[in-house]
């Protein structure tokens, strides 16, 4: 264990991109969590096959952006530096999820509720698309380099984390809510946890350190 000693600043640095990471992936796979519950929200007028193909359509929107997140935030922090690629990344991924949190119903809204999803969507692929690069390289830069293999695979158990997490807090809901609550209002709730934690998030990765490699 004393070969994996690392001084504090740089442990709370690993940490903060890390457990951006597991941020990031817990927002993506909430979506697909829930989205058995929201989908007739938005496309109510379609039968319950049209309304999740529909749902689905626009988490693969998702999906195609994440490559384009990847070379945009990728080119953003090679020159704007590690730190602040990780912070805009986590930023997206919290826009996009208030976004859904809030997004209008087609009831209320028409075409606006989708068109709002869609949008969120796209920012979460950017988002994730960016993380997993730019987080990547953060952490092995931030680690010693006796031992860039075992902090680097943080990135790796944070991802399977935010699967979990969002997993966690689909069976808690489930519960406690019924099933009408979490069709009318209860599938936003993991949406404004994302959010929240997104936003303590970005604070965190504000005040880390940048690599060294870097500078």
């Amino acid at each position: 264990m004393k070969a994996l000693a690392i001084p504090r600043k740089r442990l709370v640095s690993i940490v903060g991109g890390s457990l951006g990471n597991l941020v990031e992936w817990y927002d993506w796979f909430a979506y697909a969590s829930f989205a058995i519950y929201f989908a007739p929200v938005f496309f109510p007028k379609a039968d319950p096959t049209a309304q999740l193909l529909s749902t689905a359509a626009i988490f693969a929107v998702g999906f195609i952006m994440r490559p384009i997140g990847a070379w945009v935030m990728g080119r953003f922090a090679d020159t704007r530096g590690r730190k602040a690629g990780l912070s805009l990344s986590v930023a997206l991924m919290f826009s996009g999820s208030l976004l859904i949190a809030v997004a209008p119903t087609y009831a209320v809204a028409g075409l606006l509720g989708p068109a709002t999803l869609l949008v969120a969507r796209m920012l979460q692929g950017l988002s994730l698309g960016g993380e997993y690069g730019a987080s990547a390289t953060y952490l092995s830069e931030m680690a010693p380099r006796k031992n860039r293999g075992f902090w680097a695979s943080f990135q790796y158990m944070t991802l399977i984390g935010g699967q979990l997490c969002a997993i966690f807090v689909a069976v808690v809901l489930q519960g406690f809510l019924t099933e009408e609550q979490l069709t009318a209002w209860g599938w936003r709730i993991p949406f404004v946890i994302g959010a929240l934690l997104a936003l303590g998030v970005y604070v965190l990765r504000r005040n880390l350190a940048e690599t060294p490699s870097f500078q």
